[in-house]
C-alpha cells in the first residue's frame, strides 16, 4: 500500500514505516499522511468457556511438538474442537478492559505485537462475520455487540458526523513508548470515541469501510434491526462521495488521510470489497442506484485481470497505469468469492502455485520450533523476494520469505471450497489443518489486556516473520483477523457473496 511500490489494501498488519520503536500497521500509511509514510482476559463468559476448553485439553494432552488434537476423536469433532478455541480467542479480546464500559470493540492482537489496546475495523468486522457464522447465541449475542460498537463509532467520532469510521481505535489504557499515558477505554469521558492517534490510526480506507459496511448488511438480515442497515448506508454513501473516480481506470480510490487529504491510489482489494457491500445494498434497500455503483467497482476489478497470467493486478497508483509489481494474494482470492466466475477462477491456482510456501526451523529466518512446519501461502510476490539479510523495519526480526501468512492462507481455503473443482476440497483441507496446527502450537503464553489468553486459541498471524512487499510485515502474534478468517473457512461461509 505504498505509492512507490503498489496499492493493496486493508487488512490489519502489524509492520513499520521504518521509524524506531513499535510495529506499525499498513493504516498507519493513512493515518500519517502519504509523504510521511512514503519517507519512512477475558470476563466471566469467557473464563467459562476458557475453562472448557482448557478441560477438554487436559483429556488430550499431547507430547511436546504433537498436533493437539482430541485422542481417538474424528476429524469431524476435531474441526469442532479448534473452532471452539478460535470462538473463545475473540470472546477474549472483546472482554479485555472489564472495567472500560459496555461499548468496545475487540483488540486486535495479542500484547505483544506492540500495539496494545488497536482495535482495527477491519478486524472487527472480520469478527462479526465470523461470530455469525458460528451459528452459536454467544456469537451471535457477540457479534451484535461488536456491530453497536461500530455504529457508536460513526455517530461519536470527536471530529467528523459523516459516517466514516477512522482505521483504529483505542480500547483500553496503556502508557505509550514515549511514556505518555493513554488512560481511556473506547468511550471517551465525553462520550467521544477513542481514535488510535498515537499510532497515526486516524484516516479512513475504503476496504475498512467496506467490510465494516458488509458486516453491518449482514447484522441487519440475520437480526432485522434496521439500525444495522442504517449504518450501512451511511458508510456507502461516504464512499461514493469520498472514493468515487472519473479517472481512465474509474474505481473507488483509496480514502483519505488523517489530515481528511484524498490519497491518489486505486485498490482491486478495496473495489472487490465493494461488490459485495454495493450489492447488499441494493439487495437491502432496493434502490438501484446501488446496482450502478457496483458496476463501476466491477469495471476497474475486470480491468486489472492479466488473462495470460491468470491473476489480478494490485491496482493504479495514479488512475491512468495498472500498477504490476508487486502481485498479492488477496485480489486473488477475494476476487472469486466476491464473483464466482469461471472465468477467472484461475486466478486461485496462481496464488496456490506462485505464492506457496513451507516454512519450518530449518529456514534460516523461521521462527517456527524444532519439529513443526506450516505450509500455505505468503502475502505477495515480493514476499518471497525479501531480503532476509536484513529487519522490515528497525527493531524487528529478520523476514523469512517461507513465512506462512495464515490469513490469505484460510481466505485461499475457503475460495478453494467454494470453486469446488477437482481436488479443491483436499486442497483447502491441507491448508486448513496446518492452521488448525499453528492455532495448537504457535503463539503460546501470549496476553491481551495484561491478562492471558487461553491457550491454543487463536491463530498467529504469520508462522515467521514475513515481509509483505508493501512496506509492513506480519509476525507470530494472535490475530482477530486470522482467526476470523479461519472460522469462515472451517464452517464454509464466505463474507463476499451476495
Amino acid at each position: 500500500m505504498n505509492g512507490v511500490n503498489g496499492v493493496n489494501g486493508t487488512t490489519g498488519s502489524t509492520g513499520s514505516t521504518g521509524r524506531q520503536g513499535p510495529p506499525f500497521s499498513r493504516r498507519d500509511l493513512i493515518g500519517a499522511g502519504l509523504g510521511a509514510a512514503l519517507l519512512t482476559a477475558a470476563g466471566a463468559g469467557v473464563a467459562q468457556a476458557a475453562a472448557g476448553t482448557a478441560r477438554a485439553g487436559a483429556r488430550t494432552a499431547q507430547p511436546a511438538g504433537a498436533s493437539a488434537q482430541p485422542a481417538g476423536a474424528s476429524a469431524r469433532a476435531a474441526g469442532a474442537f479448534a473452532r471452539h478455541r478460535a470462538q473463545v480467542f475473540l470472546a477474549a479480546t472483546m472482554d479485555a478492559y472489564p472495567d472500560h464500559g459496555p461499548i468496545r470493540l475487540a483488540q486486535s492482537y495479542s500484547d505483544e505485537a506492540g500495539l496494545f489496546s488497536t482495535a482495527f475495523t477491519y478486524d472487527n468486522a472480520l469478527a462479526i462475520l465470523a461470530l455469525l457464522a458460528t451459528r452459536t447465541a454467544d456469537g451471535r449475542e457477540r457479534a451484535i455487540q461488536l456491530g453497536d460498537a461500530l455504529l457508536y463509532a460513526q455517530q461519536h467520532d470527536p471530529v467528523h458526523d459523516d459516517g466514516r469510521l477512522r482505521q483504529g481505535y483505542n480500547v483500553g489504557p496503556y502508557t505509550f513508548y514515549d511514556g505518555s499515558r493513554q488512560p481511556d477505554g473506547f468511550v471517551r469521558a465525553d462520550g467521544s470515541v477513542n481514535v488510535g492517534t498515537q499510532f497515526g490510526f486516524t484516516g479512513t480506507a475504503v476496504g475498512d469501510m467496506a467490510w465494516a459496511g458488509i458486516a453491518l448488511s449482514a447484522l441487519a438480515r440475520r437480526t432485522g434491526e434496521r439500525r444495522f442497515l442504517g449504518g450501512a448506508v451511511r458508510i456507502g454513501e461516504w464512499i461514493e462521495r469520498n472514493g468515487r473516480t472519473d479517472e481512465p481506470l474509474g474505481g473507488y480510490k483509496f480514502g483519505v488521510n488523517g489530515a481528511d487529504e484524498k490519497l491518489p491510489f486505486t485498490s482491486t482489494e478495496h473495489n472487490t470489497d465493494l461488490l459485495c457491500l454495493f450489492g447488499l445494498l441494493a439487495r437491502l434497500t432496493g434502490d438501484r442506484v446501488w446496482e450502478a455503483r457496483r458496476a463501476r467497482a466491477e469495471a476497474f476489478v475486470m480491468r486489472m485481470w492479466e488473462p495470460d497470467g491468470g491473476f489480478f493486478y494490485t491496482g493504479t497508483n495514479d488512475g491512468v497505469s495498472v500498477n504490476k509489481s508487486p502481485i498479492p494474494e488477496d485480489t486473488q482470492t477475494w476476487t472469486h468469492l466476491a464473483l464466482d466466475s469461471r472465468t477467472h477462477a484461475r486466478s486461485l491456482d496462481w496464488a496456490a502455485r506462485e505464492l506457496a510456501v513451507l516454512d519450518h526451523a530449518g529456514r534460516r529466518n523461521s521462527t517456527v520450533p524444532a519439529g513443526q512446519s506450516y505450509d500455505g501461502v505468503t502475502f505477495s510476490s515480493a514476499s518471497l523476494l525479501a531480503d532476509e539479510d536484513a529487519p522490515i523495519a528497525d527493531s524487528q526480526p529478520k523476514p523469512d520469505r517461507n513465512g506462512v501468512w495464515f490469513e490469505g492462507t484460510a481466505h485461499l481455503s475457503l475460495a478453494l471450497r467454494e470453486r469446488r473443482r477437482r481436488g479443491d476440497e483436499a486442497r483447502a483441507r491441507r491448508l486448513l489443518d496446518s492452521i488448525e496446527r499453528a492455532q495448537d502450537l504457535l503463539g503460546g503464553g501470549q496476553t491481551v489486556g495484561g491478562r492471558a489468553l487461553p491457550e491454543r486459541a487463536g491463530v498467529v498471524s504469520a508462522s515467521s516473520p514475513l515481509d509483505t512487499g508493501f512496506g509492513f510485515g506480519y509476525y507470530p502474534y494472535r490475530h482477530v483477523g486470522a482467526t476470523a478468517w479461519y472460522l469462515m473457512a472451517a464452517v464454509r461461509s464466505n463474507p463476499l457473496r451476495v
